[in-house]
């Protein structure tokens, strides 16, 4: 007799497993049910569709060869029934079936299963805010509520945005309203920086300038209180100011859906997600789960978590897939790899955090430089800062982060970078990874390669760099460092701006010179080496060390990341 698989939840994890096994069991009975009308879409896109990247819908909806993918599409193409519109309100492992109420006529009916598949995604969180449910406030949840935004950009009833949340989904959303429609849009945050946890506060407050630069406010470590209707839109009231707007974006995060796992006895975490073994097994084997809703392992920290991305719950969809039709196969878990873009520009990262991994008990320290991400003197090519996180003792690298240009440089590193972590590489692994080379495309030595070979001098002792902190902060208030004096080695007439500007903080000796003029270096003060990478700056703190001059630090990435960082002392050129 043909398996019953019934599956709940149909937008990425709940689609792929249903297809997949078709393709492998052509017998099974498969239904899918989902409480929408609207099913298999790339959520990920919502914000694209916003900004007009994506002109219609549907789209998100369709197949790469242009076909709707809806109920009638799985019906026919793929051999799946799909029941949308259909709540399912209990699972009954004792007898193996599901109860279930059609949400347009009320009607309620059971249904039997040999193997269940739960896929029920992840819902957005609510936070205690007054106002939150104000119908000029959205939730970025699903696809009806990203037609509902882009139809009154398009009718011209938003001219102010307010974005509560700088997560990724929140920052696209900004992105979106900003750029095309042309709103004036502000982001508010709750923690320290944009990103939180995602990246470190360097790369936070990069991306932080570049939408600054483009028109965006952000205000960080606010705190918003209560929304409220006024009489030409919505008030948002945060613990430093109030700002007047048309319409309010809540992207503060999301959590599994597990109300029905936890109803059904299966073990879930105090974090909420779904427990699963690596087979993408709930506690009760006749039951799987996919996507969202479940709780995985990180593969560098060991530490379990939730990941809620669409290209985990495809993969994950698969494996399930496989396992049902008696392919073993297993999901491991993942590294925790992200890119989005900004306007012109991208960032990324795979792995920790370097506060994650000191977090995790790592002996962690990190690199950060700034190469081109294609040979210089190929028309097109662009600084692309990367951080590298690595443990001292063992030498394995444990997190990639980059910021640069919206093209294939900074994905080409983090993706090179993801799959080197998740196999626990060393920062040898880094060093001698064979990366594609053609100038149009990358360095003869790749930046990846590049960053590695700076934390294989920092572990062994050849190199000691200034925290960027620290620096930011004595640049502000040379007090706080007293003893420091910035040595800049680049061309003079690039130093003469800081050398005008800084006067007694600052001395210029031009690179090529350093050897003939040591004797101008004073002993007694600690010298920050400055040049645009900070390559040259290594090389000169080797020779000052060579000659028992090793009172100096380098600044790792040099100028190049304080011009991506555009400090408020940085000179207007």
């Amino acid at each position: 007799m043909a398996e019953n698989i019934v599956i709940i939840g149909a937008v990425a994890a709940g689609p792929k497993t249903a297809c997949r096994l078709r393709r492998l069991n052509p017998e099974a009975k498969i239904t899918i049910i989902d409480m929408d009308n609207l099913i298999s879409y790339g959520g990920c896109g919502i914000p694209y569709y916003v900004s007009g990247d994506v002109s219609d819908e549907k789209e998100l909806r369709s197949t790469s060869f242009h076909v709707l993918r809806d109920a009638q599409f799985f019906n026919n193409a793929k051999g799946v029934k799909v029941m949308i519109r259909t709540e399912v309100t209990k699972i009954d492992r004792q007898n193996r079936k599901i109860d279930f109420t059609s949400l347009d006529s009320g009607e309620a009916g059971s249904m039997p299963y040999d193997k269940l598949v739960i896929c029920t995604g992840a819902a957005p969180n609510q936070p205690p805010i007054a106002g939150a449910d104000l119908p000029g406030v959205h939730y970025v949840s699903n696809m009806h509520q990203a037609i509902a935004i882009k139809d009154k950009l398009a009718k011209g009833q938003v001219g102010r945005a307010v974005v509560i949340g700088g997560g990724a989904i929140g920052l696209e959303m900004a992105e979106s309203f900003a750029d095309l429609w042309e709103v004036e849009t502000t982001i508010i945050e709750f923690m320290p920086q944009i990103l939180p946890k995602a990246v470190d506060r360097i790369f936070a407050m990069m991306l932080t300038n570049h939408l600054r630069q483009n028109g965006i406010q952000v205000h960080v470590s606010e705190n918003v209180q209560k929304i409220e209707e006024v009489e030409d839109g919505y008030k948002v009231t945060s613990n430093k100011r109030s700002l007047e707007t048309d319409i309010v974006i809540m992207a503060v995060g999301v959590h599994p859906r597990t109300d029905l796992a936890l109803e059904a006895g299966l073990q879930v975490t105090p974090r909420g997600g779904i427990v699963v073994n690596n087979r993408l097994q709930t506690s009760d084997p006749n039951i799987y789960a996919a996507g969202d809703c479940i709780e995985t392992t990180n593969l560098v920290s060991g530490q379990k978590v939730v990941a809620p991305f669409g290209s985990l719950a495809n993969r994950q969809g698969r494996v399930v897939a496989d396992n049902l039709a008696g392919i073993p196969n297993k999901f491991t878990g993942v590294v925790g790899s992200f890119i989005m873009k900004a306007f012109e520009s991208s960032i990324g990262s795979t792995g920790l955090s370097l506060e994650s991994a000191l977090a995790a008990g790592f002996d962690a320290d990190r690199v950060i430089t700034a190469q081109t991400d294609r040979a210089h003197f190929f028309p097109t090519h662009a600084v692309i800062p990367l951080q590298m996180v690595f443990d001292k003792r063992t030498r394995q690298v444990l997190g990639v982060q980059g910021f640069g240009p919206m093209n294939d440089a900074v994905l080409t590193r983090i993706d090179t970078a993801a799959a080197l972590i998740a196999k626990g590489a060393i920062v040898e692994d880094f060093s001698n990874v064979e990366m594609a080379y053609a100038p149009p495309f990358a360095t003869a030595l790749d930046a990846l390669n590049a960053t590695a070979n700076v934390a294989d001098n920092l572990i062994d002792g050849r190199l000691r760099t200034v925290d960027l902190d620290l620096f930011l902060a004595w640049m502000e208030d040379s007090s706080s460092q007293p003893d420091w004096l910035a040595l800049d080695i680049r061309h003079p007439k690039d130093a003469k701006l800081f050398k005008d500007e800084f006067k007694e903080l600052w001395l210029t000796i031009p690179y090529v010179e350093v050897r003939q003029r040591t004797a101008e270096i004073p002993t007694d003060k600690t010298m920050i080496i400055i040049c645009d990478a900070g390559t040259r700056s290594s090389e000169v703190q080797r020779y000052l060390d060579s000659i028992g001059q090793t009172n100096n630090l380098v600044l790792g990435g040099g100028f190049n990341i304080m011009r991506q960082l555009s400090p408020a002392w940085w000179p207007k050129q």
